[in-house]
C-alpha cells in the first residue's frame, strides 16, 4: 500500500532530514494530474508528497457540484487506489486552509480519516496545512494549538505558517511583494523559538518558516531569498531545547528558485518543497504544442471534418501528464530525494 501509514510518513521525514533531501509537494487538480505526479516519482524512485488546495477540490468535484471537500475526497480515494500500482510511498496532504475555512474545509476532512480509522483503514490523508499567517503570531499559535490536537488524535501531522509569503499558489493568494514590509517576509528567530513552544509535544508538525520566498514564477533578481533566516532560527531553538526541536521546515514558493539556493536550505532543515506553478507550466506546454502542430485537425475549419486522432483530449492530456511528470523528476533530482525511497523498509 504505497500510500503511506502514519508510521511510514513520519519515517519519510526523518529519513529526508538526516540525509538533508526534501521532498517535492506538487499539487493536483484531476486524475491526470494525479497520474502524472505518481509517475513523476515513480521514474525516480523518489517517494513524494501529492498535495490538493480548496480550489483544486473545488475543480475537480465539476462545475455542477463545487465542493472542495468532496473533490478532495475524490481525489485521495482515487490516489488510494492508484498508488497500489507503485512501489514508492506517497503522502497525501491539503495545502493553504485559512482560519475562516477550518470549520468547513479541514475538519470535514479530518473527519473524513477518522471515518476511515474507525472502519479499519488507513487515515484518508496523512497531513494538513493550516495556514494562519495572516494572524498575529499568538493567534495564529492558539488556533494551530487546537488544530494540532484534533489532527494528533487521528496520526495526521498538521503544517503551520508564520510569516508571509508574496504571489498566489492555486488560489491562495499571498501578499503582493511590494507591499510587504521586510521584515513581515523573513520569520525572525524569536518568531521560530515561539512557534517550538507553543506546539512542542502535543503532535507532529511541520513549519512552513518564511525567509523571503514567494508564490509564482518571477524573473532573476525579484526574488531575494534569505535561506540563512532558517539556520538562525534552527540554531535558535535548538540552542534553547537541544538537537530533537530541530523542525522539519517546508519551502513554499519553490517553483523557479535557483538549484543552489534549494540545495542551501535543505542543509538547514527544509523536508518538503511546493512546487505548483512549474508543474502547471509543464502541463500546458505541451498541450499548446500539440494545438498549434495540428491546428487544422483539432478545428473543424472551413466545412472540413478536423481529425479525431488530434482532437480526442487524450491525445494532449497524454502529453501533459508526460511533461509533469519530467518536470517533477527535475524537482526529486534538485532536491535529491532521487532514488532514495523507502518502500519496503518501513
Amino acid at each position: 500500500m504505497p500510500i503511506a501509514t502514519p508510521q511510514q510518513y513520519a519515517a519519510m521525514l526523518d529519513a529526508a532530514q538526516a540525509g538533508d533531501y526534501a521532498y517535492p509537494a506538487i499539487n493536483i487538480t484531476s486524475i491526470v494530474t494525479l497520474n502524472a505526479a505518481l509517475k513523476g516519482f515513480a521514474d525516480k524512485k523518489s517517494d513524494g508528497i501529492i498535495q490538493m488546495s480548496t480550489g483544486g477540490g473545488k475543480f475537480a468535484s465539476g462545475l455542477n457540484v463545487g465542493d472542495s471537500v468532496l473533490g478532495c475526497i475524490v481525489l485521495a480515494e482515487a490516489a488510494h487506489r492508484l498508488a497500489e500500482k507503485y512501489d514508492i510511498l506517497v503522502a497525501l496532504h491539503t495545502d493553504h486552509c485559512p482560519p475562516k475555512e477550518v470549520d468547513s474545509f479541514l475538519k470535514p476532512l479530518i473527519a473524513a480519516t477518522a471515518e476511515r480509522r474507525a472502519a479499519g483503514k488507513g487515515n484518508l490523508f496523512q497531513s494538513h496545512m493550516l495556514d494562519a499567517s495572516n494572524l498575529p503570531l499568538e493567534e495564529n499559535m492558539a488556533l494551530s494549538v487546537d488544530l494540532l490536537k484534533l489532527c494528533a488524535e487521528n496520526d495526521i501531522i498538521l503544517e503551520v505558517e508564520a510569516g508571509v509569503v508574496g504571489g498566489e499558489e492555486d488560489g491562495a493568494a499571498g501578499a503582493d511583494m511590494e507591499s510587504v514590509p521586510d521584515d513581515k517576509l523573513y520569520t525572525t528567530p524569536e518568531d521560530m523559538v515561539a512557534v517550538h513552544e507553543a506546539l512542542s509535544g502535543i503532535g507532529r508538525f511541520l513549519f512552513a518558516a518564511t525567509f523571503g520566498n514567494v508564490h509564482g514564477h518571477y524573473k532573476p533578481g525579484s526574488v531575494k531569498l534569505r535561506p540563512d533566516i532558517l539556520k538562525k532560527g534552527q540554531d535558535a531553538v535548538t540552542s534553547k531545547y537541544g538537537e530533537d526541536a530541530k523542525f522539519d521546515l517546508v519551502f513554499h514558493g519553490g517553483s523557479g528558485t535557483p538549484r543552489h539556493e534549494l540545495e542551501e536550505t535543505l542543509a538547514y532543515g527544509v523536508v518538503k518543497m511546493n512546487i505548483d506553478t512549474d508543474t502547471q507550466y509543464a502541463f500546458t506546454r505541451p498541450i499548446v504544442d500539440h494545438l498549434f502542430k495540428n491546428y487544422e485537425g483539432v478545428l473543424k475549419i472551413d466545412g472540413e471534418v478536423g481529425n479525431k486522432k488530434v482532437y480526442d483530449p487524450r491525445a494532449y492530456l497524454k502529453a501533459g501528464e508526460k511533461g509533469v511528470a519530467t518536470r517533477l523528476g527535475q524537482a526529486c533530482d534538485d532536491l535529491h530525494s532521487t532514488g532514495k525511497s523507502i518502500f519496503g523498509t518501513v
